[in-house]
């Protein structure tokens, strides 16, 4: 028979712990600020095709950091949930709360049973209805859930830019703002300026006729907003 060493439960999940926390810092940040249209999400990301930001349902954004193809699990079976409860019940009762809760319980049961946790930090954003309704919730890699207000800062360097944020961030500002002030913050720890080819953003826009509030800025509208 083979040895299994003991290990104490406390040890473990400090240990999980710390392997995820090294595996998400190696990650660039995403941002969440409130403007006063709605939700911007921003994130370094050159890719154009690996997507870190996007929409979950008709009022619902998701954005994630860590290991890619774990959070994109995670953005699949959202957008999986949210179509069931939406054909079951209806499109108004699928809301980011339950989302979260769900992301909640399925990373909390990761974490706690299997050998390896999820490297990754997810956001769920909603707008609904006026600027009250809008809802930021901050899951992380155990499964813990934070409500956030106003801005929100994943991933590498989080720490940093959530000060840089707090010291900067103020209500109602335009959608221009936001976005040239969340790239800026992005690039604040290390100095430097991020060019818009490499700026992922969606917005939750509540004020859009459309029932799908979610859109994502393209290069060109990016480039201008710096530009201005």
């Amino acid at each position: 028979m083979g040895f299994m060493p003991y290990v104490a439960p406390e040890q473990m999940m400090k240990d999980r712990s710390e392997y995820a926390h090294k595996g998400i810092a190696r990650g660039r940040s995403v941002i969440g600020l409130e403007f006063a249209d709605g939700l911007l999400f921003v994130a370094e990301n050159p890719s154009a095709t690996l997507h870190k930001i996007s929409e979950i349902y008709d009022r619902i954004a998701f954005a994630g950091v860590g290991k890619y193809s774990e959070f994109e699990d995670l953005r699949i079976a959202g957008i999986r949930l949210a179509d069931l409860r939406g054909f079951s019940y209806g499109r108004e009762d699928v809301k980011a709360r339950d989302l979260a809760n769900a992301y909640s319980q399925a990373l909390s049961n990761i974490f706690t049973q299997q050998m390896k946790p999820y490297e990754v930090e997810i956001l769920v954003g909603e707008v609904d209805g006026d600027a009250s309704g809008t809802a930021i919730y901050h899951v992380l890699f155990d499964g813990s859930v934070n409500d956030e207000h106003g801005f929100v800062a994943i991933g590498g360097h989080a720490e940093d830019l959530a000060e840089t944020l707090k010291a900067r961030y103020a209500e109602g500002w335009d959608l221009a703002t936001a976005v040239r002030t969340g790239v800026e913050v992005l690039g604040s720890p290390d100095g430097r300026t991020i060019d818009a080819d490499a700026i992922e953003a969606g917005v939750l826009d509540r004020t859009r006729t459309h029932r799908r509030k979610f859109r994502r800025l393209e290069e060109a509208e990016m480039t201008a907003i710096l530009a201005g």
